[in-house]
């Protein structure tokens, strides 16, 4: 089949975590998904090239590499000329962005005083803007931000416990998984009806990075990231909350600096740390019979998302449906068990049956709670966002 047998104009979009960029395409007339591809293990031997079904080892040390490789993947499937529009996806947008807007230059210089905020994503993010900007200069560029869905935190939960004059810095609860929070809340009320996405609502976002967030009357009330997505539970290889006086400790103790605070508490610890093994959760529950490192880290990630789980239904006054998503979330089984017995006084009853083959009601019948296994698309929510402004929506450069 000929790729360019239409001239259709399409959206691309943009999403680039720690180790990993993805690509997809959408129809900008139908917003209809057409292609997808991602590099992923980026920096290591093992980088590969994820197109459809298909995988191929690559070499991509940088996400620039990736970028290039994936680009050459996109021309060769959609033309230069009919991308109307790209959509990136931007981890932290500070204290000053949050609604999607246009990409301009004075925007890009704003968003690179708040590095600080997020060093791990926030300079890959804005170097691949530039990168599109130059390669597509007709086309509109958007930045979509992770932290748009949890901006109007309630007080309590947005204010954190630090001197209160560190909130006009910025300095706050923000919360992340946005796009994907929004996609699930978006697919709660098509398929489960409004009144479904406007109850009591505890969403898992469970993969190599790991939240929650408590939504009641389809807004967000509270979730687990606070300041940075290192904060909250334990994860693939962040640590999720500390003690501050342990990073003190270190210091003191060990000659630890900023840096290496940082680099330990984002890349060697979580799932990897407490197993000393790999944070790949698959292989945790394929050796934890025979390694107990092993089933330590996969028995404190579920005790604390269980945890988690009985505090913001506490907060949002009972519990009307609990949604996992995300790699974990939406593929492994055990994990879904694992949690969901400790949750029985809230009224969850899991099917065996139907978790088991990931359907997406995975409770019993006549359960007081329904529990759902929804795939997230990050990618549609940041096309259909920037639809909007390629449309003339309301948001705009600032």
């Amino acid at each position: 089949m000929n790729p360019h047998t239409t001239k259709e104009n399409h959206i691309v979009t943009v999403n680039a975590g720690s180790s990993s960029l993805k690509l997809a395409v959408f129809t900008v007339h139908d917003m209809q998904k057409k292609f997808e591809a991602a590099v992923e293990n980026i920096g290591q031997l093992n980088s590969h090239l994820v197109t459809g079904s298909s995988s191929e080892l690559v070499v991509a040390q940088t996400h620039t590499d990736a970028a290039t490789l994936l680009t050459e993947w996109l021309y060769a499937h959609v033309e230069a000329n009919t991308i109307t529009a790209v959509g990136h996806r931007i981890v932290h947008g500070g204290p000053k962005y949050y609604q999607t807007i246009a990409a301009t230059n004075s925007v890009l210089e704003v968003l690179r005083t708040f590095v600080a905020f997020d060093p791990e994503h926030l300079p890959i993010e804005l170097a691949l803007v530039e990168m599109f900007m130059k390669d597509l200069p007709n086309a509109l560029q958007t930045l979509c931000f992770d932290t748009a869905f949890h901006h109007d935190l309630p007080t309590r939960s947005r204010l954190l416990p630090i001197p209160r004059h560190f909130e006009a810095e910025g300095i706050r609860r923000y919360g992340f998984h946005g796009l994907s929070y929004s996609y699930i809340l978006d697919e709660l009320h098509r398929v489960e009806g409004e009144a479904a996405a406007n109850g009591k609502v505890i969403v898992a976002h469970l993969g190599s990075g790991a939240s929650l967030a408590a939504l009641k009357n389809g807004n967000s009330v509270d979730t687990t990231m606070s300041m940075t997505p290192s904060s909250g539970i334990p994860m693939s290889m962040r640590s999720g909350d500390l003690d501050p006086g342990l990073l003190l400790y270190l210091s003191r103790t060990e000659g630890y600096d900023t840096n290496r605070l940082q680099y330990m508490a984002t890349f060697e610890s979580g799932l990897l740390g407490i197993s000393e093994t790999t944070n790949d959760m698959k292989k945790l529950l394929e050796i934890e019979d025979n390694d107990m490192r092993a089933k330590d880290a996969v028995d404190i990630f579920c005790y604390d998302i269980a945890k988690t789980i009985g505090g913001f239904a506490a907060i949002l006054g009972g519990l009307n449906t609990l949604v996992f998503t995300g790699g974990i979330g939406e593929n492994a089984p055990k994990i879904r068990t694992r949690v969901c017995k400790e949750l029985t006084f809230l009224g969850i009853r899991l099917d065996p049956v139907r978790n088991e083959a990931g359907s997406r009601l995975i409770s019993v019948d006549g359960s007081p709670v329904g529990v759902h296994v929804i795939h997230s698309d990050e990618a549609a929510t940041i096309a259909r966002e920037t639809n909007k402004i390629l449309q003339g929506g309301s948001h705009g450069s600032y």
